[in-house]
């Protein structure tokens, strides 16, 4: 085969390959462009904004060491991933685990409160079996600070997997053009190699051969 030939063969190939990059590449982008767009318009539908930094206190800003993101984003609305994640995981978050303190059941989760509320009621029912007031009324006090409390937890912990929902998808989407960045990149790496082989292929001899001289002296008899 002749060498001018096999350029040709190998750069028409790298722009075969380059052109399915492009394809590839163009369809992240388009992924990424529709998780952006996604989450910017789910999250904007919500009208949820930060707290004016004025507004927040010591203890939300230093309650975790990534609460500083509040202060980052006092006063946005909230439309990215970032965003989303930020609120669930320091402001909602805060704010449930501070309800828990305040009702008196601090560590307390939607889930731990279904054990709790069981027990109080068993508590009140075992109270008024041995018509003790007091301690009835001690017990449904407690029942119904861990009734309101689960509905508070209820809420806050949809609302912090609705969020951090968005936040996983946003980050898809961001993978997703990072990933169309690389692919472009090398693209435009097998289509100036093609380019070049090109360019080889039509300042080579047309009648110098591929791999020629190799195979003259494997062609070539020995002497004895």
């Amino acid at each position: 085969m002749k060498r001018r030939t096999l350029d040709i063969i190998f750069a028409s190939g790298g722009v075969l390959v380059a052109a399915l990059l492009v394809v590839l590449g163009f369809a992240l982008t388009t992924q990424y462009a529709f998780a952006t767009d996604y989450v910017k318009g789910e999250l904007g539908a919500q009208k949820i904004t930060f707290a004016t930094a004025d507004k927040l206190t010591a203890e939300e800003t230093s309650w975790k060491p990534g609460s500083a993101c509040l202060v980052a984003y006092a006063g946005q609305q909230l439309e990215t991933g970032a965003q989303a994640e930020c609120y669930a995981k320091y402001y909602i978050a805060r704010h449930m685990d501070a309800a828990a303190v305040s009702a008196g059941f601090p560590g307390a989760t939607y889930a731990t409160l279904g054990t709790t509320r069981t027990e109080l009621s068993a508590q009140v029912a075992a109270a008024k079996a041995k018509n003790d007031t007091a301690a009835a009324n001690d017990a449904q006090k407690k029942l119904d600070a861990a009734t309101t409390l689960r509905t508070t937890m209820q809420t806050g912990e949809t609302l912090r997997g609705l969020l951090l929902t968005t936040y996983g998808f946003s980050v898809l989407g961001d993978m997703a053009g990072l990933a169309a960045n690389i692919i472009y990149g090398l693209a435009i790496l097998v289509a100036t190699l093609s380019v070049a082989g090109f360019i080889h292929a039509f300042v080579t001899p047309k009648d110098q051969v591929a791999f020629g001289s190799i195979l003259r002296s494997r062609a070539a008899p020995t002497s004895a």
